[in-house]
């Protein structure tokens, strides 16, 4: 990477003093934050407040959780004070998964002593370990923007460029691979029965890495972007280069004048071949018979009659009636599946009766004209029935409910 400029390096440590002031000013109240595992925000002004989550050092976690230090300030602080119950040596998630799970089993060991001062205390710093794993990942994912919005401005050449590029898709695979490792099955089990863990390692857990991954997703798709971007630089300027470097071996070639060579290079013949026309010459006797023999060649094309506007207009008709026979037919049906539930009383499924009684129309529309008769039922007749759907969702991860079987019933008086 290129050394910065005089004018960035004079910004950069500009704000990086202004930030390493804001710790000093505020030490005392973020010193207690640390303690406490929380920020009182009663100690800092509105201004103070701003301030501090602009220069990367408060964070909210999640909007109903109070302000904390961020997760490398933490560190930043137990490095300093050589704080071992909360400096982190490694930060690969599956050590923060053992350390997650350490202490669930430390919390709920005092519970089961009924220790809860240590309980509440055990609590607090799991908040903070579930909290440090979402917040690496943040940062991971900052440092990928930022290497999107400023390292590969820096570099000189397309190769340094597409090398960062790279390194990015590299670091956005370690972070995937990191989410991976979360089981949401082993954290249900390590909650079960308690409210307060179920909550911070399932629900909270789950919608941070829903946006951890929203985000990784829109960095791959700039990372693919810029390489392909990048590819396409790289073609043009290797092209223009090598031809450079021909004309420096070869000031006096002057490009061939291609149009007048009989052997074109394969390369500049591009083009189809021009057929030319051609036409018999009719003023000619002697080629009179070869006309006449060509033309008695020639297939006869069958007479084709097409229906006047009368006909044509009948077999609309009869197109309409048929499609209006298939309908009454689809209606008579139903009304069919409605007497035979009124007979039998209990729950009858649709598609159970339609198999049945091998009725040749598709499943979808014989449910959909099923609910269409019942909704369009007087309201006193409605009461009557009892419908129930069979819903399945679509997928995993969509919601919406696809109806895979009706089963209709006779209301209880």
């Amino acid at each position: 990477m290129a050394p910065l400029d005089t004018g960035s390096a004079s910004n950069l440590f500009s704000v990086g003093a202004e930030r390493l002031a804001l710790l000093g000013k505020h030490h005392k109240a973020l010193m207690q934050g640390y303690l406490d595992g929380f920020i009182d925000e009663a100690a800092f002004s509105e201004t103070a407040l701003k301030k501090l989550i602009a220069a990367r050092i408060l964070w909210r976690p999640d909007e109903q959780q109070p302000l904390a230090l961020r997760p490398l300030v933490s560190e930043l602080i137990a490095s300093m004070v050589a704080d071992e119950n909360r400096r982190q040596i490694n930060a690969d998630v599956a050590e923060k998964l053992e350390q997650i799970r350490n202490r669930v089993q430390a919390y709920r060991d005092a519970q089961y002593k009924g220790d809860y001062s240590v309980a509440e205390l055990q609590l607090q710093r799991l908040t903070e370990h579930v909290h440090d794993l979402s917040g690496q990942f943040e940062e991971a994912i900052d440092s990928l923007w930022h290497r999107l919005n400023s390292d590969f401005g820096f570099v000189a050449s397309l190769d340094d460029k597409i090398r960062e590029n790279e390194r990015a898709q590299k670091q956005l695979r370690r972070l995937l691979d990191g989410l991976v490792l979360l089981d949401f099955n082993e954290l249900i089990e390590l909650s079960e029965g308690n409210n307060h863990l179920r909550k911070l390692l399932v629900s909270q857990l789950q919608n941070q890495l829903s946006s951890h991954h929203s985000s990784l997703l829109e960095v791959q798709k700039r990372l693919v972007e810029l390489l392909a971007r990048f590819r396409q630089q790289q073609s043009r300027s290797m092209l223009i280069t090598n031809m450079a470097a021909f004309l420096r071996q070869h000031p006096k070639y002057q490009p061939a004048d291609y149009p007048n060579r009989s052997d074109v290079p394969v390369l500049f013949n591009q083009a189809a071949a021009i057929q030319p026309q051609a036409a018999i010459a009719l003023d000619k006797a002697s080629e009179r018979q070869i006309l006449a023999e060509l033309v008695r060649a020639l297939p006869r094309t069958a007479v084709i009659n097409l229906p006047d506007q009368q006909s044509a207009s009948f077999a609309a008709v009869m197109e309409d009636e048929e499609i209006a026979a298939r309908q009454q037919a689809l209606k008579t049906d139903v009304e069919n599946f409605y007497l035979r539930v009124i007979d039998k009383a209990g729950p009858l499924s649709a598609l159970d009766y339609l198999a049945e009684h091998q009725l040749n129309w598709d499943s979808e529309i014989w449910l959909y004209q099923i609910i269409a008769e019942y909704q369009a039922l007087p309201v006193d007749e409605k009461h009557m029935f009892a419908i129930k759907r069979d819903e399945v969702p679509a997928s995993a991860v969509n919601s919406l409910l696809l109806i895979r079987d009706i089963s209709l019933s006779l209301q209880a008086a």
